[in-house]
């Protein structure tokens, strides 16, 4: 949520410091509870940071306010966006290990060896959304990235049926993606290069394969009949300004959407951006998503229920 700030609850610097909006965070984004906020016209979350098929299944079902263009800047932006969601960078997903745990050659490097059991033994972490692991799931039995849309639904809840009692973890919240893996409750995790990247920093044993990504946008939304809209629109505008968003991209490791960001961004920084001419990579299909993520979420938590 986005609220006035004030001297007892301080908020995200520098953004608080430059307008004095005070912002709080919470974890995990979930689309069921954005209905029941916007239905209710109790809005509590302000602007809902998403993956796309979150973001623009919110935006069919009418869940978001329209960017005020008199505040909101896109003039920089060099992908898709739409009326009322705006992509602000580009994220990798894939596979990590402990090196101090598992041996080289012992771990899985791309989505097919994740999958391979037999070959990579150990406890695997996978999300608890759909989008992004039916992605993989495919990808691992062997869809070419190129052939990967329209997703084939029933194979890859095929391909989901035998990996199941090997996920020892199905990870709704991110930061578990890499506790998880940390605190040796899994071996293997589906994870992001920049929570790779930060947990290195932090001086945590992991480690990251670009062999295979899959690469998708993060967009934020401001949630409709939010009572602090333009407080809202103010901290979109702010994550797409150039030094701000190569400032993001050098602390996370995530792909600015802002053309002028990226000769900011440090040389370190680019080292943790995937190789997108890889033709084993593939950017995930948000438009695909947004007609089908709903009735896919819903068949999958049901699914992991069973």
């Amino acid at each position: 949520s986005v609220k006035p700030a004030t001297p007892e609850r301080p908020g995200i610097n520098p953004f608080t410091k430059e307008t004095g909006i005070e912002v709080v965070i919470a974890d995990t984004p979930d689309l069921a509870k954005v209905k029941a906020q916007v239905a209710s016209k109790n809005v509590e979350w302000d602007v809902f940071d998403a993956p796309g098929a979150m973001a623009l299944a919110g935006a069919a079902e009418g869940f978001w306010e329209p960017l005020n263009k008199s505040i909101v800047d896109t003039s920089d932006v060099y992908v898709d966006y739409g009326a009322d969601y705006l992509p602000y960078y580009m994220y990798a997903g894939g596979i990590a290990w402990d090196p101090k745990r598992t041996a080289a050659g012992k771990y899985p490097t791309d989505f097919a060896q994740f999958f391979d059991v037999a070959k990579f033994p150990g406890r695997r972490g996978l999300r608890t959304r759909i989008s992004e692991t039916l992605d993989v799931a495919l990808l691992a039995d062997g869809v070419p990235p190129e052939k990967l849309y329209p997703l084939d639904v029933g194979l890859g809840f095929k391909v989901l049926e035998k990996i199941k009692p090997h996920v020892k973890k199905w990870i709704a919240e991110t930061p578990q993606t890499i506790s998880l893996l940390q605190n040796n409750e899994i071996d293997f995790s589906f994870t992001y290069n920049g929570r790779v990247r930060a947990a290195q920093a932090d001086g945590v044993s992991i480690e990251f394969s670009f062999a295979q990504t899959i690469n998708a946008l993060n967009y934020l939304t401001v949630l409709k009949g939010s009572p602090r809209r333009e407080a809202a629109m103010k901290l979109v505008a702010y994550t797409l300004r150039p030094d701000r968003a190569a400032a993001f991209a050098d602390l996370l490791g995530y792909t600015p959407t802002v053309r002028k960001a990226m000769p900011l961004t440090s040389a370190e920084t680019k080292k943790w951006l995937p190789d997108m001419q890889n033709p084993r990579n593939c950017v995930m299909d948000d438009k695909w998503w947004q007609k089908n993520f709903t009735a896919l979420q819903k068949r999958f938590s049901e699914w992991l229920l069973t």
